[in-house]
């Protein structure tokens, strides 16, 4: 991460991930994931969500990567992961409603400490959120950003599931 007259930088292309633990939910419970070995010799597309189960995040961007996931798969994507700073329950049960299966790594940021590394924090304490992540798509190839999109309001444009698959 760089720092720059002691403030905190976005993460940006060309950069390597932090290594700070995520949380999956298997069967046998919680189980922290590393981005770093998840994504070692791999391309993975992560995509960030403010929240589970809020109205966007629901009804379009996690949508439309279950909808381009075999488009991502043949571009050579080998996992797809959503995150968001939401507890694991949450994210499994989000996962389960929305039937992502075995399309869709859900991964749990609950104290936000990956977000608040990649320097991408939202305040959403006006909607009664707190601090959550803000909405972005990432692609990573071997621990490496090698395309970063963030959204630069409210709704989805730069991040979505079509947008990626363009820029593969």
């Amino acid at each position: 991460m760089r720092f720059y007259q002691g403030e905190k930088m976005t993460i940006q292309v060309g950069d390597t991930l932090p290594s700070i633990n995520l949380t999956t939910m298997t069967s046998e419970g919680p189980k922290p994931v590393s981005l770093t070995e998840l994504s070692a010799g791999k391309k993975v597309v992560l995509f960030a969500v403010p929240g589970a189960f809020t109205p966007t995040c629901s009804v379009q961007h996690l949508p439309g990567f279950l909808e381009k996931n075999r488009d991502l798969k043949d571009k050579g994507v080998d996992i797809v992961a959503c995150i968001s700073v939401n507890d694991p329950f949450v994210m499994h049960a989000w996962g389960e409603d929305r039937k992502v299966g075995d399309d869709l790594l859900m991964l749990s940021d609950g104290n936000g400490e990956f977000t608040a590394a990649l320097g991408l924090e939202m305040d959403g304490s006006g909607f009664g959120l707190g601090t959550r992540s803000q909405r972005y798509a990432m692609v990573i190839d071997d621990g490496v950003v090698s395309i970063l999109n963030v959204e630069s309001g409210p709704g989805l444009d730069v991040s979505s599931a079509e947008t990626i698959v363009e820029q593969l």
